[in-house]
């Protein structure tokens, strides 16, 4: 019997149907680009790019050019908590929910690099349904793993209502290629472990000569006190036992219980002689790791070993884990000078997130720029980014936010770990109107918007070729190879025109000629390709679409329940 394999996937009205995405070009303006007058560091970065459109047409336009090349993205798109769709149906509700995540993740996939990372920041309405669907597009084989973020208290109205509360959102982490995904080493910054608290008195002689006391006594013999005034200091002053044990991290240890079945043979050794031997100290060198030492059976433990520098200070540090509890923000409302209610994001998480998956000078990527929390981090970590904002706060948050990072008048969030001292600058892009458009009497022409330039920028975009138009020959304003090029003209050409072009193209290369109406064959010119704008670009995209976010009033309305038709009037038939 052949057993057939059978693909999991998610279902859903709809699924099958797709956007001809129209691929716009990006105008910039240059009255709300922003760069520093003058630079702050030989490393600061002037080519990020705030783009104000609609993210899916921002994202089809930027797939050109940044196709492979963007290092880390980070969306924190709508939860779809239902708030605002209580009266519209649920299953049609969560089905264009899918669609509209589902077309944005096919693109953002294309965009990674291959050991690029891409972060999902969502709630639990929708988590178990994005899984399935990242699942699909990334492969699960690529899925790194599923982050808790802890981003709130159990308190205010939240904790009145019986049951859980809900603290907590995740962060859903996959790789383009997990076989290449190479993350950083992130460590957490810890309260002091208790469980160091012995001292010892003398770690410049040999081992053997060793001398224990309790954290106490050696705080005090250090300060010259007796351990009375010790004790009584600290209780007033907590904080300088916190110092102490960093100052001293050498000296301050814990005796631990080693995993007897974990450890190589020549431990195993040492912990039995030692047992037997409980006077006395013994020793394992180690080439690539410290030594070990033992004493009555048991490992001695330095703190200086848990100590890492976390945004430039020593503290107790553990390796990252899959929950995300410290990054709670006092101070979130006044991040970046901006407000932006239950929707902003602390710059403390972002930055974790590009510290784990990206280096200096990577692209960074947010079609879901919000408040520009991503931009604002990306940016003082060193990193280009491209954020996208369809709504208002683009000019209102967004851009006053990022001017005030460049100036080095932003204080707040991550400014002070880092050493934020401002610098560099980003350009300023909204989508171009769409090419085509109807006229009086419905038919498709070029956008009278668009000038020769635009045009030919936009023409070489639809048919793949990068455009890059010389300054010398008026015929090649773009090129797929080193001898293919592209001619885009609102003029009629005859067949003499065509002709000319033919000869100058000559034999070793190739033109596609795109005008509006030709006379001639075009299989007189062997090297040319003609074809007509718009005739030729007319089934390609859906022309004059330049929304693809979800509106809440373009919503059908739920079904009304069996039985309550007759209750609502005859309002409700029509």
């Amino acid at each position: 019997m052949t057993i057939r394999k059978h693909k999991l996937e998610l279902t859903w009205i709809g699924k099958e149907n797709r956007p001809k995405l129209e691929p716009r070009i990006l105008l910039e303006d240059r009255e709300k680009s922003y760069h520093a007058s003058h630079r702050v560091t030989e490393h600061d970065l002037f080519d990020s790019r705030l783009i104000f459109g609609d993210n899916l047409l921002a994202l089809k336009a930027l797939e050109q050019e940044f196709t492979g090349k963007i290092k880390c993205i980070y969306i924190d798109p709508p939860f779809n908590t239902g708030q605002a769709m209580e009266h519209y149906d649920d299953g049609l509700e969560h089905s264009i929910w899918l669609s509209l995540i589902r077309d944005r993740i096919e693109l953002l996939y294309r965009l990674l690099t291959d050991d690029g990372t891409i972060v999902v920041h969502i709630d639990d309405n929708e988590l178990g349904y994005l899984l399935v669907l990242m699942d699909e597009v990334f492969q699960r084989s690529n899925r790194i793993s599923v982050i808790t973020f802890k981003q709130g208290a159990p308190t205010g109205h939240k904790a009145i209502n019986p049951g859980c509360v809900s603290t907590t959102n995740f962060l859903i982490v996959y790789s383009k290629q997990k076989a290449l995904w190479r993350p950083n080493r992130v460590f957490v910054g810890r309260e002091r472990d208790k469980r160091y608290n012995q001292f010892l008195l003398n770690p410049d002689e040999a081992f053997e000569r060793w001398k224990f006391v309790t954290l106490t006594r050696g705080f005090a013999q250090s300060r010259g006190i007796t351990e009375k005034e010790a004790r009584s200091s600290l209780k007033a002053r907590p904080d300088l036992l916190e110092e102490f044990v960093v100052e001293f991290a050498n000296n301050v240890i814990r005796f631990a219980q080693p995993d007897y079945d974990a450890v190589s043979s020549a431990a195993r050794e040492l912990i039995d002689e030692s047992s037997a031997n409980p006077e006395n100290i013994f020793k394992l060198p180690r080439e690539e790791h410290s030594d070990m030492y033992f004493v009555g059976g048991e490992r001695i433990l330095f703190y200086r070993d848990k100590l890492k520098s976390i945004d430039g200070k020593l503290v107790a540090g553990e390796p990252l884990t899959t929950l995300w509890d410290d990054l709670l923000s006092n101070n979130l409302h006044n991040e970046g000078g901006v407000a932006f209610p239950k929707g902003k994001k602390p710059e403390s998480l972002l930055k974790r997130i590009l510290d784990l998956t990206t280096r200096p000078g990577d692209w960074v990527l947010d079609s879901f720029g919000g408040s520009g929390t991503t931009g604002a981090v990306a940016h003082k970590l060193g990193r280009r980014w491209i954020m996208i904002e369809l709504r208002e706060h683009c000019d209102t948050h967004i851009l006053p936010r990022m001017r005030s990072v460049i100036d080095g008048t932003d204080t707040s969030g991550i400014t002070k770990a880092v050493g934020w001292k401002g610098g560099g600058g980003f350009r300023y892009y909204h989508l171009a109107p769409s090419l085509l458009e109807k006229d009086k009497w419905g038919n498709w022409v070029v956008n009278k918007a668009y000038n020769p330039a635009m045009l030919a920028q936009a023409v070489c975009k639809l048919e793949g070729f990068t455009y890059e138009p010389s300054d010398s020959v008026y015929w090649q304003q773009g090129h797929s190879t080193e001898r293919d090029f592209i001619y885009v003209t609102t003029q009629n050409l005859s067949h003499d025109q065509l002709q000319a072009l033919s000869d100058e193209v000559g034999e070793e290369r190739s033109l596609l000629v795109l005008c509006p109406a030709f006379r001639g064959k075009p299989d007189k010119y062997p090297n040319l390709t003609v074809k007509k704008i718009p005739k030729t670009v007319l089934s390609r995209c859906e022309w004059g679409h330049d929304d693809y976010s979800l509106k809440i009033e373009n919503l059908p309305k739920a079904p009304i329940p069996s039985g309550q038709m007759e209750l609502l009037g005859e309002e409700a038939k029509s």
